[in-house]
């Protein structure tokens, strides 16, 4: 199991696909600490939870977001290096 209390260290890769892509810091950083943890290609972890969004994004209305980090663990951090954002629930 994870130690969840390591240091999260986001790539720069991660930063821009993090806010391109709807989700902020703080939701990725929740999903790694309080997530359910899944494999991930190439040895890595998937880290998935969903958040209640009841807003507009680009131009439709979604009730909910699972924001997916996908993370390298190494022995003193958790090395972030995408991040991947899915809208639920929309309306036009």
């Amino acid at each position: 199991m994870a130690d969840i209390e390591k240091p999260i260290k986001f790539s720069r890769h991660a930063l821009e696909n993090l806010f391109d892509r709807g989700a902020s810091i703080e939701e990725a950083e929740q999903a790694i600490r309080t997530g359910e943890r899944l494999p991930a290609q190439k040895g890595r972890i998937a880290f998935r939870k969903s958040f209640c969004h009841q807003a507009m994004w680009k131009g439709k209305f979604y009730q909910a977001k699972q924001v997916m980090p996908i993370v390298v663990e190494e022995p003193d951090r958790f090395a972030v290096v995408t991040v991947y954002v899915f809208f639920i629930g929309g309306v036009r």
